[in-house]
């Protein structure tokens, strides 16, 4: 895919914290001495983890030049560096792995989250936090529209968007030999947001990624009229003339025997 957007990004900046404060918050331990965040974007969830450990080593990573550019003027005096999530290694064992919105594009869980369980210190723990939400109006309409227009070629006959993830006992079944203990749960956010064209905004920073990236510009455009389209449809206004974006989320907190 084309390098992300943290301009774009960031323009729904408050509701992607929430999320990462909500499992920051629910992470078992009191003090830290490495701490990394997998993922870390333009450095919003990196800002919580310094905030909570002052005195450990907090290292940011991101395979995005972008978001790495505005952590860096975000938090001059934290060490960003960039990597591959999916085989990327902490430089020495870590209390505290955290992936805010992240894993959830990276395949082969099942041997991933064992492997970053083995780069944590006895007693370290990982802390992630996956959109849920394949299913949702928001990301069905995509791939309705992905298959509606001429530019359905460019994606090849299949859908190009990211796989819905495994129900949550998949993952405690995975982690709990691993772990002293495992900690599940859904959170559902309901984001009021000005209108259809704001989802829009909101998912072309993230999840319209894939769609996206194939397409020309005229493409581009043709395809986000449709998808806008179908977004106004799913997605009807309030008594305020707002719209309300349902976006579940799945939370995981193992930590380490």
């Amino acid at each position: 895919m084309e390098d992300w957007s943290a301009r774009q990004y960031t323009k729904f900046e408050d509701e992607r914290t929430r999320p990462a404060r909500d499992l920051l918050a629910q992470v078992p331990l009191g003090r830290a001495r490495d701490v990394v965040d997998v993922g870390c974007g333009p450095g919003n969830s990196t800002e919580l983890l310094v905030e909570r450990y002052p005195d450990a080593r907090v290292t940011g990573m991101d395979s995005s030049p972008d978001m790495l550019t505005a952590a860096r003027q975000r938090l001059p005096g934290v060490d960003f560096v960039e990597g591959d999530a999916a085989n990327w290694k902490p430089r020495t064992p870590a209390d505290l792995i955290y992936g805010n919105a992240v894993f959830q594009w990276l395949p082969d869980h099942d041997a991933l989250f064992p492997r970053l369980m083995g780069e944590l210190n006895p007693g370290g723990v990982l802390a992630l936090q996956m959109p849920d939400n394949r299913r949702e109006p928001s990301h069905i309409a995509m791939g309705e529209a992905a298959l509606a227009g001429p530019w359905s070629a460019a994606y090849g006959g299949r859908e190009p968007g990211r796989e819905t993830l495994p129900p949550p006992s998949h993952y405690y079944d995975l982690l709990a030999p691993l772990s002293a203990r495992v900690d599940i749960w859904h959170t559902i956010y309901y984001h009021p947001l000005a209108d259809a064209a704001a989802i829009v905004e909101w998912v072309k920073g993230t999840g319209l990624r894939p769609y996206l990236d194939p397409l020309s510009e005229t493409q581009r455009s043709d395809f986000l009229a449709d998808y806008q389209a179908r977004i106004a449809r799913a997605y009807p206004p309030l008594t305020d003339g707002r719209v309300l974006l349902r976006f579940p989320r799945l939370f995981i907190v193992a930590t380490k025997s």
